[in-house]
């Protein structure tokens, strides 16, 4: 697709009903030290602002967003955290032994399964229009991974809940908007309750600055590539081990347990976003989701 069917897109709307059928999928059907990666910095209140504006999918690709399920929990052998081949819509080790646990009749399983549960991650290219705390960032384009807070706001912009509200496709460059976001520190969790849609601009006058700025975006495909992710063999024998039911070889734990505490910070990272709403709140959506989850696999 070249630059001027995206103009063109934009201008006849095509674009959002397709987003909006893929949220009303996703919805229905329930790497860390990257320098492409852009991330809110909050200050020792947990308080943190940027204007940010999502992007287009990037050229020939279908979609702005891509979804990342992981697992991130300690055991008696160290810590577990991986992507989930669930992503791609295959068996995984942890799911599997998590509806285990769920359907051993106990209240102890299902707290254990909640513990060791899937987090949900979406990934978008985005450009950074003011970033206070690290201003050498703006004009820039990154990846921005965020939880299901700042995607329900992204869902709302194209889908307003009452008839005064007009409809806007937040991904696009020219019936867009900026995205205000707003971090504080709510109960403990990173909160994003305030952020905010600005009103509907183009991001820039310039067609041709956009183009160049369109052809910056990183593949979004690639990064939820089946090679992107560990076989199922080797997910499984990391779990036994984190579990305690095996000892590792020698020569691929040694290496794991280097890329485990780098994994570790990413997971912060990706933690932080997926908490973007308060304890009560947080508890009773992942309660939703473990018990749709759960009964799912228990019926296959």
């Amino acid at each position: 697709m070249s630059f001027a069917d995206l103009k063109k897109q934009s201008k006849l709307g095509s674009l959002t009903a397709k987003l909006v059928k893929e949220v009303e999928k996703l919805n229905t059907n329930g790497a860390s030290g990257d320098d492409r990666l852009w991330k809110l910095e909050v200050d020792k209140s947990g308080n943190g602002y940027a204007v940010i504006r999502f992007l287009p999918a990037p050229d020939g690709e279908d979609l702005p967003f891509v979804k990342l399920y992981s697992h991130a929990f300690q055991g008696p052998g160290g810590w577990y955290i991986e992507n989930s081949l669930t992503t791609l819509g295959q068996k995984d080790p942890v799911s599997e032994y998590n509806s285990q646990l769920w359907n051993n009749g106990t209240d102890a399983g299902k707290d254990a399964a909640r513990k060791q549960k899937r987090k949900l991650t979406y990934i978008s290219n985005i450009y950074v229009v003011k970033d206070p705390a690290n201003p050498e960032n703006e004009g820039k384009v990154f990846l921005y991974k965020y939880g299901k807070k700042i995607f329900d706001k992204l869902t709302a912009a194209m889908q307003p809940e009452f008839e005064d509200e007009e409809a806007i496709d937040p991904f696009d460059f020219w019936q867009g908007a900026n995205f205000k976001l707003k971090a504080k520190n709510v109960a403990g969790y990173r909160n994003y309750d305030s952020s905010e849609f600005a009103a509907q601009s183009p991001l820039l006058d310039d067609d041709d600055a956009l183009e160049a700025i369109w052809k910056k975006e990183v593949s979004l495909a690639e990064i939820v590539a089946t090679d992107q992710f560990k076989s199922y063999e080797d997910l499984k024998r990391r779990l036994d081990y984190v579990l305690g039911n095996a000892a590792p070889r020698q020569d691929v734990e040694v290496e794991d347990e280097v890329q485990i505490i780098e994994r570790e910070r990413a997971e912060q990272e990706v933690t932080a976003a997926a908490n973007s709403t308060s304890r009560s709140v947080t508890s009773d959506a992942d309660e939703d989701d473990a018990l749709s989850y759960f009964a799912k696999l228990a019926e296959e």
